[in-house]
């Protein structure tokens, strides 16, 4: 809040000082363009790509513990089967020999279901593995996007920190020079528009936001600086131009 009570002019100057200052800091934001978000979006995606590979690799362990499982079970069979074949030799009635027959078929089924077993797991762990190599490709890449994108902000950040500091603190001093009333509809009125004009010029007659047209008996008005007067059509704070100009030549 102001300690004293202020002309009209004065707020319009105030207002116009805060302008300038926001305006210079929204320079900075375009020079350095998109790069925050897509350096944010960057590290959001390798994210979800190395846990996405992470997966995989945890699903691949599983499938080759199941295709382990699987030959040891062929081999314990293919044990059984050379054991029973053995107990052949040896059998003393037809009761004997049709148990180990089917002994011996039981195992047979228990190799053939194995290898099905292990021909599905291994098409599985091919499909995995592709989809593997794809991701490990992809966050690679990524990688590198991020890393390019990294050293150009930095570039930016490094070429324009001190000036963005130097307005942050100006921005911050102006502001606590504004009646809280004028700096809420400012900041509203900021927010509403992409480039960040709250506060225009009139330029040939026109407002210098929206470029519609003012009337005479408005223009005089703005001149005077007797009241704070806003456009009609895009609700931006409208100031005499000398005013910037003054700003300007400071």
């Amino acid at each position: 809040m102001a300690t004293k009570e202020l002309t009209v002019a004065d707020k319009l100057k105030q207002l116009v000082e805060l302008q300038t200052i926001d305006s210079k800091k929204d320079e900075i934001k375009i020079l350095k363009g998109e790069l925050p978000m897509e350096v944010s979006d960057l590290e959001d995606e390798i994210i979800g790509l190395e846990t996405r590979v992470n997966k995989v690799e945890t699903s691949i362990e599983e499938v080759s513990v199941e295709i382990n499982k699987h030959t040891a079970n062929i081999k314990e069979a293919e044990a059984l089967i050379e054991r029973y074949n053995s107990q052949l030799d040896n059998v003393k009635n037809n009761r004997e020999y049709d148990a180990l027959n089917k002994e011996l078929e039981l195992q047979k089924l228990e190799i053939q279901l194995s290898e099905k077993k292990i021909r599905e797991a291994n098409a599985a762990k091919e499909v995995k593995e592709t989809s593997l190599t794809t991701a490990v490709e992809k966050l690679e890449k990524r990688k590198e996007d991020l890393e390019t994108k990294k050293v150009e902000l930095d570039k930016i950040i490094a070429k324009t920190e001190k000036d963005e500091s130097k307005l942050e603190k100006a921005s911050t001093k102006v502001r606590k020079t504004i009646e809280d009333r004028l700096l809420q509809s400012y900041d509203k009125i900021r927010t509403s528009y992409r480039n960040g004009v709250a506060v225009a010029p009139v330029n040939r007659a026109s407002c210098g936001g929206c470029f519609n047209r003012i009337p005479p008996q408005t223009i005089i008005e703005i001149g005077s600086m007797k009241n704070i007067i806003a456009c009609e059509y895009c609700g931006r704070v409208l100031v005499d131009p000398s005013l910037i100009e003054t700003k300007k030549k400071k």
